[in-house]
């Protein structure tokens, strides 16, 4: 029946965007949403499972641009949640944001809280999932945007579309397997299967009738949106015997890019056109598995999913056809990537450009009043006395930007900020700069003294400050591919290398014309990225990166863009059902 229910939702969004692709009119959209436990059964396994409104995945949130949604979350188990509206700006509607002791305080058991925020100038695939602890394990759905106009692509000849949602089961309960990663100060236990819309596929023990089909007519054209959910894990996805084409990523038109696969971080979408130009009554395979830069443990294997095109085939329960599920799956290895194939990774991350048109131009800053350089690390620190620590070398793994591990108050950063409160609370002493230099990329990974400190720093910026932020990666522990997530704005990816990057040289060679409009970026195993922001969103924003254990790790860090001068620049006051701590 859960399948069945999925099947439905699923058929009805492929309608719904059929009939109504565009719309130049903007509504009030309200939705409700339950957090709620449900029992579900993976991989031979049943078990408790958050969910939103019993539903895993979670509903999707289909709007359009300009639109005022609503979305009253009520709390309906035993610990606190948040959700996050992920990549939707909020402007002046930080309290709308999500991120437990950021922007608001959590919603306690048996309440409820109203998102309410507008969307502007947004169209395309986004998502939302919890922001609280490792909720969003399983706690997370697609919001989808409709344009107000048709598509800059071809638009008229799309038959449907067809929403993947990536993500990690794991048998064990995630809130346990947080717990004891931060208790022994070792690395979590890695996810056991991958799924495509919470669905393993045949790989995995118990999971043949757990498989993902999409049917499509063949001589079609299909947007495919795929969203990241994963909790840390960057896929390689790809569709067998077909070409994919990227429209767009982040909610954010590109220029079109043909690709037999791609890589996806936590916390990006792309959305793909699919040419069905294969024969009728074929059945090709959706794959994911993960693009690996870590030397930690990680899951090393593979879901699956299937497009089936219509015509005379087997029926769907007989032995030829599950068999030939098999096979199929076997071919994996034919239809992906390498899971070390930074190449092809680093390959595709460049070759994503904005559309820069004239109706969708990119915006991005020619020049900069700000320019922020952080390191990103993972660090050992030492164990303190009469404990048993578990990570390399009995110390306890952390994280952390220019050596700060962020640490989350008992409060909201951004109420506190809101009330001029924030003694005690947070300071604005992040540092703009590594606190020293040093062959960040070519340090010996395991023997420098990796100790980081620890606080709730930020940094502010004027209203309307063109920012420059420099993500430089470092070689301690391990090299390793970080995607970072800005809250509050979208951003530009003007540059990127491997090694350390050079204020001298690098910005020579920045792309100020067209480069990539996100909100997620992947800065690249063992260099940098260069990202550029028009801060002109008023509030406090958290900026992390989305493989739930660094953040847990402290690898975070928040920046303040004050009030501009106008009454429409200025952070609208907190609403009256705020969550109090």
């Amino acid at each position: 029946m859960e399948n069945l229910g999925f099947l439905i939702i699923s058929t009805f969004l492929l309608l719904f965007t059929t009939l109504l692709p565009y719309s130049s009119a903007s509504t009030t959209r309200r939705f409700h949403f339950n957090v709620e436990w449900k029992k579900v059964t993976r991989l031979c396994h049943t078990k408790q499972l958050l969910t939103v409104n019993g539903q895993y995945p979670g509903p999707t949130v289909a709007v359009h641009e300009g639109d005022i949604v609503e979305i009253k979350v009520t709390n309906r188990i035993a610990h606190n949640t948040t959700i996050h509206w992920h990549g939707l700006r909020q402007y002046r509607t930080g309290w709308a944001d999500g991120p437990a002791y950021i922007t608001q305080c959590p919603i306690r058991s048996k309440q409820s809280y109203t998102y309410r925020f507008k969307v502007e100038d947004q169209r395309g695939t986004l998502l939302w999932h919890a922001h609280h602890s490792w909720q969003r394990a399983s706690v997370y759905g697609a919001f989808i945007i409709y344009p107000r106009q048709p598509y800059p692509f071809s638009g008229s000849h799309i038959q449907s579309e067809i929403p993947i949602i990536l993500g990690e089961w794991w048998n064990d309960d995630v809130d346990n397997v947080e717990k004891a990663m931060m208790k022994t100060g070792a690395g979590a236990k890695v996810s056991d299967a991958y799924t495509l819309n919470g669905l393993p596929g045949p790989l995995y023990p118990c999971s043949t009738k757990d498989t993902f089909t999409a049917t499509v007519d063949a001589g079609k054209t299909y947007i495919l949106r795929i969203i990241n959910a994963a909790l840390n894990n960057e896929l390689f996805v790809a569709v067998a015997n077909h070409t994919l084409t990227v429209v767009e990523v982040d909610a954010v038109y590109t220029k079109p890019v043909h690709t037999k696969a791609i890589m996806i971080a936590p916390g990006q979408t792309t959305t793909l056109l699919l040419r069905a130009d294969q024969l009728s009554g074929g059945e090709f395979l959706i794959a994911a598995t993960p693009y690996v830069t870590s030397v930690f443990p990680f899951n090393n294997s593979t879901t699956v999913g299937f497009i089936r095109y219509t015509g005379k085939t087997k029926p769907e329960n007989s032995v030829n056809t599950r068999r030939r599920r098999r096979l199929t799956a076997m071919s994996t290895v034919a239809a992906l990537p390498n899971m070390l194939d930074t190449k092809f990774a680093t390959k595709f991350s460049d070759s994503i450009k904005s559309l820069g048109s004239a109706k969708y131009p990119c915006k991005v800053p020619t020049k900069i009043d700000k320019r922020v350089i952080t390191t990103i690390s993972l660090n050992l620190q030492d164990c303190p006395l009469n404990q048993t620590c578990d990570g390399y070398a009995g110390k306890r793994f952390f994280a952390s930007m220019n050596n700060i591990s962020f640490v989350r108050p008992p409060i909201s950063i951004l109420e506190s900020y809101y009330k001029k409160q924030s003694k005690g609370v947070f300071s604005l002493d992040f540092p703009e700069k590594p606190p020293n230099r040093f062959d960040f990329t070519g340090v010996d990974p395991v023997s420098e003294n990796m100790n980081t400190e620890f606080g709730t720093k930020l940094f502010e910026v004027e209203f309307g400050s063109r920012l420059e932020i420099v993500f430089q990666g470092t070689s301690f522990l391990n090299i390793e591919n970080h995607p970072l997530h800005v809250h509050g704005h979208n951003f530009f990816v003007v540059g990127r290398g491997f090694g350390n990057f050079d204020p001298e040289k690098d910005p020579k060679r920045y792309n100020l014309v067209d480069p990539p409009e996100r909100n997620t970026f992947a800065v690249p195993t063992g260099g940098w990225a260069a990202i550029r922001i028009n801060a002109d969103n008023p509030g406090v924003w958290f900026i992390h990166c989305h493989l739930e254990q660094h953040t847990s790790w402290g690898l975070a860090m928040g920046f303040i863009v004050k009030d501009g001068p106008l009454p429409s620049q200025t952070l609208l006051p907190p609403p009256h059902d705020l969550p109090q701590c």
